[in-house]
């Protein structure tokens, strides 16, 4: 095995690594013996020299994403054997091709892979890296794809660049790994939707409501709805699916208007059935007459990134679910999410919470939201717990 640089860190902090917490902090480090660049393998001991894990090193806050736990050399064997694992649970998970076709196949820490997502679209997978280690891994990585889908995937793009200059790190361009397959249909639940890998937010399209768009679609029946931060229309096609009566999608972005509205003919509903509608989400809201909507979905973008703007996130929590509770018909559903990572489940429910006793009605909690089962959280690691919602019932 190749000799690798040794992370020794301070007295009384490695009990997170013991504890199998996956990210070691650059405070928490004592001295590092040996050369080391971004992206190198290192291993990680104690003050007391005892090996703790081993993982890609990288200069910032978070300094070491561990992999694992015994002293391995992380060659292509050890990463296809992950992959492999990730891939049999996501074909249990989704034995059905004809009715779901898409799925996260690598969500980072909660495969063992921190730094790394994978996201399969029928037959083209998007590569998003966070680290430099597994940014240096991506041929590697293409190759395997290939080979553990039996060459069902067709093409393979890197779509790194966001990611990468976030942590700024030498500038990344964003581009394909394999073939040139950019855009294409995909299946959710029976649904359809076009997907832009490319262009797309995201990976290209945001795969982590499969479930809640199932379960919006359950209510909907001969329902009036209203989705705001519609993006490409996910939740209005589980609503029309179903049976809603009328689905308003609102965006701010004209051309993810444009998006919805393709999605809406590709699956065959009828134009008297929906609109939408390119507008501010607060001020369509603030608009709107009351009663009119039997459902309301708030699934905006994450209001806050960092530590610093949570207070103004948690404000605008606060604000857009006040009106809408205000402006929704008795005895109607809130469908409502936050995928701020810094704003937790209990900081979401409490400024839910606020907007309620602000709204002055009667409000009862449905259902819980999280990711599905393909965004798996390591037990370990409660950061990737980022997706939070709650389905109210406002009389």
């Amino acid at each position: 095995m190749q000799q690798r640089a040794k992370v020794i860190l301070k007295t009384k902090k490695a009990e997170a690594v013991e504890r199998f917490h996956p990210w070691v902090f650059s405070g928490a480090i004592k001295k590092i013996e040996g050369a080391v660049n971004n992206g190198d393998v290192v291993d990680v001991y104690s003050n007391k020299l005892k090996y703790l894990a081993t993982g890609h090193y990288q200069e910032g806050s978070i300094a070491v994403r561990l992999f694992s736990w015994e002293s391995v050399e992380p060659n292509r064997q050890y990463w296809k054997e992950k992959l492999d694992k990730a891939w049999l649970f996501r074909k249990r998970l989704f034995p059905d091709p004809s009715l779901t076709n898409s799925y996260r196949l690598v969500f980072a820490e909660g495969d063992g892979m921190p730094g790394l997502i994978i996201d399969i679209y029928d037959d083209i997978a998007v590569l998003q890296t966070q680290s430099v280690g597994m940014h240096q891994l991506k041929p590697i990585f293409t190759e395997i794809l290939q080979e553990i889908t039996g060459n069902q995937i067709q093409a393979v793009f890197d779509k790194s660049s966001e990611t990468m200059h976030r942590m700024s790190y030498e500038p990344s361009e964003n581009g394909f790994l394999l073939g040139s397959k950019q855009h294409t249909v995909i299946k959710e639940n029976g649904c359809q939707f076009t997907v832009d890998v490319a262009k797309g937010q995201k990976t290209g399209f945001f795969l982590d409501q499969r479930d809640n768009r199932k379960l919006l679609g359950a209510y909907a029946h001969d329902k009036n709805v209203l989705n705001m931060y519609a993006y490409t229309g996910g939740f209005s096609i589980f609503a029309l699916n179903e049976g809603a009566t009328h689905v308003d999608s609102v965006d701010s972005s004209a051309k993810a208007m444009e998006l919805t509205e393709q999605n809406i003919k590709l699956n065959h509903f009828s134009e008297d059935r929906y609109r939408a509608i390119t507008s501010d989400a607060l001020d369509f809201l603030k608009e709107i007459k009351k009663n009119e909507y039997d459902i309301i979905v708030l699934d905006p973008p994450a209001f806050a990134k960092s530590r610093s703007s949570r207070h103004n996130a948690v404000q605008g929590y606060k604000r857009i679910n006040a009106l809408a509770m205000d402006k929704i018909k008795p005895g109607g559903l809130l469908f409502t999410f936050s995928c701020s990572m810094v704003v937790d489940r209990r900081l979401f429910n409490d400024t839910v919470t606020a907007a309620a006793i602000q709204s002055g009605r009667e409000i009862s909690v449905l259902h819980h939201l999280s990711q599905p089962a393909d965004h798996p959280m390591s037990i370990f690691h409660p950061e990737g717990a980022y997706l939070k919602g709650l389905v109210l019932r406002v009389v």
